[in-house]
């Protein structure tokens, strides 16, 4: 009897292990980074005798922050996958812990506090049909062509992607903002039809060196309804642009064209505002193995405050995701020490707006795991705005951002671990004097990096 449970047990041992699956493939990636970063003065300040801010001078500021990222698809079978993606203790070292809110975190599907511990971002489902790609679900959204004017964070989104042949046609449509009567909503909701919704079309032609692609977006904001002066913003946006390698030379160029209204009141008595917001890049690196050289220009245009009726800025910025400085228009310097502000409400914070910019830059890599990289940008105010609104004797007296001067250095430890140093100093441009006649402080900071990706 022993010997035919011995039998019968091995017979079922080969039947299990030789049957199908029914369990989902888990596939995993993600990144890890622990940073420093030294940021000399957190505002503009100058102290002296004129301007009375003896001690308001802005302090230095160093620490410690890092963020894990996961992402993980579950394989459900061919062609059809659950994405997902968190967030998890992105904070800096040792600080204190932000209070619980309902607000969502820069970028994030979660708020600041939850991203301190652990925050969902992404959840959908990936179906590569017989008609074409369907998305449904949380997932990315704000990226569009190249990086430039990108500003990445998670919305719930429906997805559909057909291509034939080298052209590829895309159609989405994104909620951004819900504000209907729902369970979810404290107080509740005594207004209908004042969302935040998002409907695009894109045409994306690939070939072998490039791309090149038309996205078309339509934007109807309505989330003012509950004010007294309610207003809808509505516009379209066209995105042309171009990435292609022509040998050595790496191109990237996108136009963003903004139209439409701003405002549209329904109350009787108040003016409408049109907008019309034009930014646009090019950016060039030639690479020759050692040494390469690099040179971008961005223009975004600024709103004119003397015209009431319409907006020529405000809506389209550089992005969040787009870094072309150390300091200056830096997400990752705003998100952990905060905005750097001057006098009469100048500030700068992370995406570019109101600005021309040039850069040059040329880097060399000595050996293949080492990078080193320096770069000379300037910027200025395409619109001097006024410190007052409506009273044009406060118009700022100066359009300079400076210039800024950075070094950076990245070693790549192993094929998955990196440490990137870097310093940057800023010379600070008369445009954070405001409308005063005070005198500005230069800015430099230093940070390093360790990166782990998987």
């Amino acid at each position: 009897m022993k010997r035919f449970w011995l039998v019968m047990l091995s017979l079922g041992l080969v039947l299990a292990f030789s049957a199908s699956a029914m369990a989902v493939d888990v596939k995993f990636s993600g990144s890890f980074y622990a940073a420093g970063m030294y940021l000399d003065k957190t505002n503009f300040y100058k102290a002296e005798a004129s301007n009375g801010l003896y001690g308001q001078e802005g302090v230095s500021t160093a620490f410690y922050y890092q963020r894990l990222r996961v992402q993980t698809d579950f394989v459900v079978s061919p062609g059809l996958t659950l994405i997902t993606r968190i967030d998890a203790l992105e904070r800096a070292w040792g600080a204190p812990r932000s209070a619980v809110g309902i607000g969502l975190d820069t970028g994030s599907a979660g708020t600041a506090a939850e991203n301190e511990n652990i925050a969902f971002d992404w959840a959908y489902i990936n179906y590569v049909s017989p008609i074409g790609t369907f998305d449904i679900g949380y997932m990315n959204y704000g990226a569009t062509g190249t990086i430039f004017g990108n500003s990445s964070k998670p919305a719930g989104r429906i997805k559909y992607s057909y291509a034939i042949g080298p052209a590829t046609i895309n159609a989405n449509v994104s909620k951004l903002v819900e504000n209907s009567s729902t369970a979810k909503v404290t107080p509740a909701i005594y207004y209908t039809d004042a969302d935040q919704d998002v409907y695009q079309v894109e045409g994306v032609y690939a070939w072998k060196s490039g791309k090149a692609g038309l996205a078309v977006n339509y934007y109807r904001y309505a989330d003012k309804r509950p004010v007294a002066t309610y207003y809808t913003k509505a516009y379209y946006q066209f995105t042309p642009y171009a990435i292609a390698k022509i040998g050595p030379v790496s191109l990237q160029a996108e136009l963003i064209y903004a139209f439409g209204d701003n405002a549209k009141y329904d109350t009787t008595g108040t003016t409408d505002q049109k907008l019309s917001n034009l930014a646009g890049w090019i950016d060039a690196t030639a690479d020759f193995g050692l040494v390469y050289f690099g040179g971008t220009f961005a223009y975004i245009s600024g709103d004119d405050p003397a015209t009431s009726d319409k907006a020529e800025g405000g809506t389209l910025t550089g992005g969040i995701d787009w870094d072309p400085c150390l300091i200056m228009f830096n997400q990752d310097r705003a998100y952990w020490a905060g905005a750097i502000n001057g006098y009469s409400g100048s500030s700068n914070t992370s995406a570019m707006t109101n600005a021309w910019f040039g850069q040059g830059r040329v880097g060399v890599k000595p050996i293949a795991a080492l990078n080193i990289m320096a770069s000379l940008s300037y910027a200025q105010a395409d619109i001097k705005p006024w410190a007052t609104a409506g009273n044009s004797t406060t118009v700022y007296l100066n359009n300079s951002y400076g210039y800024e001067i950075d070094v950076t250095g990245t070693y790549k430890i192993t094929n998955n671990l990196s440490y990137m140093l870097g310093l940057g100093y800023w010379f600070v441009g008369d445009y954070y004097r405001g409308s005063t006649t005070y005198s500005v402080k230069d800015e430099y900071m230093l940070i390093n990096k360790l990166t782990l990706t998987f």
